[in-house]
């Protein structure tokens, strides 16, 4: 029998405190996720030296923890720059006008799905598509009488699937990073799963919208287009740089030579589209992030973002994270626990299901997105490597029972914001938010009962 330096009964001990001082401090006390990590950080190098391991060990973990999530690192600040100047050459502003083209009275409701899919995959983030196309369609569906709590739930779906399929995504990257495989391979084998969960969710809320009759009043809608149209380069030129992203996914090139030829061809558009391009200027967006002056609020709010400053939130909450998680298999404390556990991981089914629940069950114990994809990433990968499974399946396993159940969680980060940004409860809009659970059904019916030879492809 294996023999560890720290007992099964330390593990488990030490494994569900930290899981109650994290969540407590997130969820209970209020505190940032950085802090909280960051405690348990601490309270983990203290039990470090109580066990008597050297500083030296100590140090190493640490290394060794957050040097794997060097080129998620790299990617979420390169991520920044291109969304930044994706606005500025008219990308985004021309995605959104196409997807506001499908707006229509009969299907309100599909459409809202629709276009925050699209609007939230063409920026990379639910928050931000929440926060402001999704207050908008919320305030239309008052006025033809849909119900808040199922509009919301269409924001969430259409917002959520953006964020999963979107090679812009920040969980997308940590997903495909943790799993050690390329993103464009992760996105490709998670589209195996997301489109059928698109669809069938997309089916669900035209069921669900033809219940509803009513005038929509699109002055709101119409304001947004004119101010779209009025300051930004709206055209097929504009989107390039989304082609080529495509095309270099296709091609299998790697995301950091794929991100910085996007970010040059969109430079290149900004030079020939507007008359007073500045180099400093386009470097000062490329840190600080484009800020629109449009003169429409909602336009303003949604189109002011990107620069690599704006991705620091999330870089230095990764580092934390990546550090604990360090901590835990470098002392073997999950390798600990998961040993005596390991005849009942006897096939590639029991090992998605245990890693899905794992995601899962860090996402209602802590509320945290981004550990629910980093400690289960960190601690099955290497079940994975033994049972031959494709690392491409794990990936999409994080990505699928990760960031799209925590909206779902009262207390969760996503849910909380949710909750306070559409003045929707978060137990109201769940029954409607049908894509978060459909997808991690699919995904494991998926693994449950696809052959292995047909993952290896």
């Amino acid at each position: 029998m294996k023999t560890y330096q720290v007992k099964f009964s330390e593990a488990v001990f030490l494994l569900i405190t930290l899981l109650l001082m994290i969540g407590i401090g997130i969820i209970g006390l209020g505190i940032s996720a950085h802090v909280a990590i960051l405690i348990a950080i601490a309270y983990l190098i203290l039990f470090a030296g109580y066990k008597k391991f050297s500083w030296d060990f100590i140090h190493e973990a640490l290394v060794e923890g957050v040097s794997s999530g060097i080129i998620p690192i790299l990617i979420f600040i390169l991520i920044g720059a291109l969304i930044s100047v994706w606005i500025a050459d008219g990308t985004i502003p021309t995605i959104m006008v196409l997807g506001f083209s499908f707006l229509s009275v009969k299907f309100f409701i599909p459409t809202v799905f629709i276009v925050c899919g699209i609007v939230g995959g063409a920026v990379g983030s639910s928050f931000t598509t929440v926060s402001t196309i999704g207050i908008a369609f919320l305030g239309m569906g008052n006025l033809i009488g849909v119900e808040s709590a199922l509009t919301a739930g269409a924001i969430v779906s259409g917002a959520f699937l953006g964020n999963s399929i979107s090679p812009l995504s920040d969980t997308v990257n940590l997903a495909a990073a943790i799993s050690d495989v390329d993103l464009f391979a992760h996105l490709k084998n998670a589209y195996k799963t997301s489109i059928p969960a698109a669809i069938i969710s997309g089916v669900y809320f035209l069921f669900m919208g033809l219940r509803y009759d009513g005038t929509l009043d699109s002055n709101n809608i119409q304001s947004i287009v004119h101010s779209l149209n009025g300051n930004f380069n709206i055209s097929a030129w504009a989107l390039l740089p989304l082609l080529v992203l495509f095309v270099c996914a296709w091609k299998k090139i790697p995301a950091i030579p794929t991100l910085l030829l996007s970010i040059t061809l969109s430079i290149v558009l900004m030079i020939f589209s507007s008359s007073d391009f500045s180099f400093i200027h386009t470097a000062d967006m490329i840190q600080n992030g484009f800020i629109s002056q449009t003169g429409n609020v909602q336009v303003d709010e949604l189109l002011s973002r990107g620069g690599i400053q704006s991705m620091m939130w999330s870089v230095s909450l990764i580092i934390l994270a990546l550090a604990l998680g360090g901590l835990l298999i470098k002392m073997e404390i999950i390798d600990c626990l998961l040993y005596r556990f390991e005849r009942t991981i006897n096939s590639r089914k029991k090992l998605v299901f245990i890693t899905m629940l794992s995601s899962i069950g860090i996402n209602v114990l802590i509320g945290e997105q981004y550990l629910s994809i980093i400690l289960p990433g960190k601690s099955f990968i290497h079940k994975f490597k033994e049972n031959k499974v494709p690392l491409t399946q794990l990936s999409r396993e994080l990505n699928d029972a990760g960031s799209v159940i925590n909206p779902l969680i009262p207390w969760g980060v996503s849910g909380v914001f949710i909750s306070g940004t559409l003045g929707i409860a978060t137990i109201s809009y769940l029954p409607y938010a049908v894509f978060c659970y459909i997808l991690p059904m699919i995904s494991f019916l998926f693994a449950a009962f696809s052959k292995q030879s047909e993952e290896n492809k």
